[in-house]
């Protein structure tokens, strides 16, 4: 760190004055070309080696092969964050080549790029504000919302919020089936059914392909997994980063950007390699509060500006008790479980 930057770090604001960050952050915007470059390419190239590599396994019978899809969907997934970053136009900095990128990285993570980073971009403008709900979020109720259900409302959120459908079923629905339509923008213009039919078809035309080249079986055997497994791992960052212990939520009147990018998403601390692998993404609450800066500079945020690493911070061992965060308990400011939820209610009616 230069002795300016030591400097200014020394001086620079409380976490709680989240307004002041915006000015301080904006020097990491740059992206750097040659790196954005090498980012593309050490994940690209692995991708194709490790699915190829179990493709090969698989058509010899050596099916101990099938375990290099684990890889393969790892750094599948890793693609998907340069997508992500391309989509905030922050991997290249330039809007042309972003999107371009963006699109055809989109075929391979079965994502259509305009339609997802316009829902992105409302998730980014809405998130923790309890008034906007419902796009490019995952579906949040609060207690009195999930009291007021019927039974067999309460019993579709619950079977929603259980994790073999959340981190399982969800995963294959979404990027399977769900984004192959616009849902959600359905009514907002040609440019998101432009986007799903064109990736479908692009989508189709890869498929064919490949399995003209290796066969339905092969393509099936080692592509499928593939898919499922980035997808789950996907779903699971997306959750985590949101629904944590100490997020934050509000409804309109008192949400502010700012304040809800800062403090309600999460910094999820993961071991170096899982940092590298899943692109920084777990610095969740800087990327939210300054969306341009490039992935791969996330770290030089923290590494200048420390005091940022403890707020909402949580490790791999906290998050898997995220899982039962369920229901916005607006009295108390906190997700909660539904056993907290049902033990909320009486105690209410009584005061």
């Amino acid at each position: 760190m230069n002795v300016n930057v030591r400097i200014e770090a020394a001086s620079s604001p409380a976490p709680e004055d989240v307004g002041a960050w915006l000015k301080l952050l904006s020097r990491y915007r740059k992206p750097l070309m040659d790196r954005s470059i090498l980012e593309l390419a050490v994940t690209v190239v692995p991708l194709f080696l490790f699915w190829a590599g179990a493709y090969v396994s698989v058509a010899f019978g050596f099916w101990w092969g099938v375990l290099l899809a684990l890889p393969a969907s790892a750094f599948l997934l890793r693609l998907f964050m340069i997508q992500h970053d391309c989509g905030h136009g922050s991997f290249f900095g330039r809007r042309r080549l972003d999107d371009w990128t963006g699109r055809i990285i989109g075929v391979l993570t079965l994502t259509p790029y305009d339609y997802w980073q316009r829902a992105h971009a409302i998730h980014h403008a809405s998130a923790g504000n309890l008034d906007e709900r419902g796009i490019g979020d995952i579906s949040t109720l609060t207690v009195a919302e999930y009291q007021a259900l019927s039974p067999f409302g309460r019993l579709n959120y619950r079977l929603y919020r259980h994790p073999l459908v959340m981190f399982g079923i969800g995963p294959a629905w979404v990027f399977l089936i769900k984004q192959r339509l616009p849902f959600g923008l359905m009514n907002k213009g040609a440019m998101p059914w432009v986007s799903t039919m064109a990736t479908n078809a692009a989508i189709a035309l890869l498929f064919g392909l490949l399995i003209w080249a290796v066969g339905l079986y092969g393509f099936l055997a080692v592509h499928l997994p593939v898919v499922l497994l980035a997808a789950a791992a996907g779903i699971w960052l997306f959750y985590v980063q949101h629904q944590f212990e100490e997020t934050h939520w509000s409804e309109a009147d008192e949400w502010n950007f700012p304040e809800a990018a800062l403090h309600g998403a999460s910094h999820y601390d993961l071991p170096p390699v899982l940092r590298w692998m899943t692109a920084n993404i777990g610095i969740h609450h800087v990327h939210h509060l300054a969306s341009r800066i490039p992935y791969y500079r996330l770290p030089e945020v923290l590494r200048d500006y420390p005091q940022l690493g403890n707020l909402g911070r949580i490790t791999v061992r906290e998050s898997i008790a995220c899982v039962k965060l369920v229901l916005w308990d607006e009295n108390a400011k906190r997700l909660v479980s539904f056993r907290d939820a049902a033990m909320i209610a009486p105690m209410r009616q009584t005061t």
